[in-house]
């Protein structure tokens, strides 16, 4: 079932994420990233970076990039009503990334079979996909 935009911006917050640094809504440092539902059970979200975020001079730090591949895997998840870690985690750089590029960040479920479950992500910029990654998750189990 697709995510609304309202939960969309909030499931962040229902899923033990309000901190987090790439989609907290309560801290104040967070790239405040909104991944939304696609086709498929995939989600969607938007990166711009800044000078802030470089490694070498001109390129997104590859620790950024690991991050956003991660994030949008982690939100699948979420949108599926699950909530996992992250277990194992392959990335591959495939071109250097442009620190002040807008990002198209993608995810989907490759299989699940609980509680593990094993994702893959993209990062695109101008149509390139630029990096992916593909990770086992582990279902975490939520005390109530």
């Amino acid at each position: 079932m697709p995510a609304t935009t309202e939960a969309a911006a909030n499931i962040s917050d229902r899923n033990g994420h309000s901190s987090c640094l790439l989609c907290g809504r309560q801290n104040p440092r967070s790239l405040s990233l909104v991944f939304r539902a696609g086709e498929g059970g995939a989600v969607r979200a938007q990166f711009k970076g800044s000078p802030e975020f470089q490694g070498y001079d001109g390129i997104l730090h590859g620790g950024v990039v690991a991050s956003l591949l991660d994030a949008a895997m982690t939100h699948c998840l979420f949108h599926r009503g699950i909530q996992a870690v992250t277990g194992d985690l392959q990335i591959r750089y495939i071109k250097p990334v442009p620190f002040d590029a807008v990002l198209d960040i993608q995810a989907s479920v490759i299989s699940s079979k609980t509680p593990l479950h094993y994702l893959q992500a993209e990062i695109i910029h101008n149509g390139c996909i630029m990096a992916w990654a593909k990770a086992k998750f582990m279902q975490r189990r939520i005390e109530r």
